[in-house]
């Protein structure tokens, strides 16, 4: 009992130190691991900004999580209650403390930053999560456990089916198998992870499957983050110097700051470069490139590599990237 508090106490304290530690690896990246750069990164590049761009990148990351360990915990509770006891177990205690609203809460936040590919795996989440809630609750209740654990999943993967025929096939012959995986199994395999497991073998296979998720989560969350631009790439037109004939130069990188003698980019080599506010002709934002995707497998139009909010939201029509983006200075220069 005791060990249980004590690891529940370090938890606490180091989950809010993760973030931290992310933030500061893709400072260290940024700076191509040079002490002096990332000191003058840190020195100028807003807490907020790295913070929003962490929010952004990792958003997807806290609903797996609790979907993840309020189905583990849940399979424990009704496989082996005796061997359910929050005050022993981080995975038991995890369950106990949190609250439905919390997981439709999840549910929802996934179903709107979850790629389409991955919403099957949403829906067997889901599917699990209510029929081993119901068994639990309503262990007297045969018709609505039937209902719940059997009717419905039987009826929901029948549905998804019908929708994603199309998209598996179309995946099939692409010979993408991972599309075809994530699309084609989770709906059958709703079906079958509705009941309790064998008493001896569910404590070791729910322990270690959360203590693999909490793992590997934060591995692919820092993989993730490190990808994720936190500075605006700026193109900044620099007029040559006095007596000087070269004709007028853009910088390309990531804009650090201005200040009242200089402007501070970080180029794409890595090195910072101090322009003379006297000398900058013009500055451009250029957009972020738009991904290329993986797969062109589409669910009735809807590509698997898009999200809700990316399918519902508006988007930047593609465009020419302006002059200075390129390297080469604006007509006119």
């Amino acid at each position: 009992m005791v060990g249980a508090r004590q690891a529940q106490q370090w938890l606490l304290t180091l989950l809010p130190a993760f973030p931290v530690l992310l933030l500061v690896l893709r400072l260290w990246q940024l700076s191509r691991q040079d002490m002096s750069t990332m000191l003058l990164l840190v020195q100028y590049v807003s807490p907020l900004g790295l913070l929003s761009a962490l929010l952004i990148a990792l958003v997807w990351a806290a609903p797996l999580a609790v979907l993840v360990v309020g189905v583990l915990g849940r399979l424990l509770r009704l496989s082996a209650p005796d061997r359910f006891d929050p005050e022993r177990s981080l995975l038991a205690s995890g369950t106990a403390r949190t609250p439905g609203w919390v997981l439709t809460a999840a549910v929802a936040l996934a179903a709107l930053t979850w790629q389409l590919r991955f919403l099957p795996t949403l829906l067997m989440l889901a599917l699990w999560l209510l029929a081993l809630r119901t068994r639990y609750l309503r262990p007297d209740q045969p018709t609505r456990i039937l209902l719940v654990g059997s009717a419905l999943p039987v009826a929901a993967a029948v549905l998804a089916y019908a929708v994603l025929a199309p998209a598996i096939w179309a995946a099939v012959r692409s010979g993408e198998w991972s599309t075809v995986a994530l699309l084609a199994v989770p709906p059958a395999a709703a079906t079958v992870l509705t009941g309790p497991l064998p008493r001896w073998i569910a404590p070791a296979l729910t322990h270690t499957l959360a203590y693999a998720v909490a793992a590997v989560l934060p591995l692919v969350m820092g993989a993730v983050f490190l990808r994720v631009p936190v500075l605006p790439t700026t193109a900044v037109e620099v007029a040559p110097t006095a007596g000087d004939r070269t004709p007028t130069g853009v910088v390309l990188g990531q804009l650090i700051t201005v200040t009242d003698t200089s402007t501070i980019v970080l180029d794409a080599g890595g090195v910072v470069r101090f322009l003379p506010n006297g000398l900058v002709r013009t500055q451009t934002l250029c957009p972020e490139a738009a991904r290329v995707p993986f797969s062109r497998v589409t669910v009735h139009g809807w590509p698997v590599e898009e999200t809700t909010l990316d399918w519902m939201m508006p988007r930047r029509p593609v465009t020419a990237p302006d002059q200075p983006c390129t390297g080469r200075p604006a007509t006119g220069s």
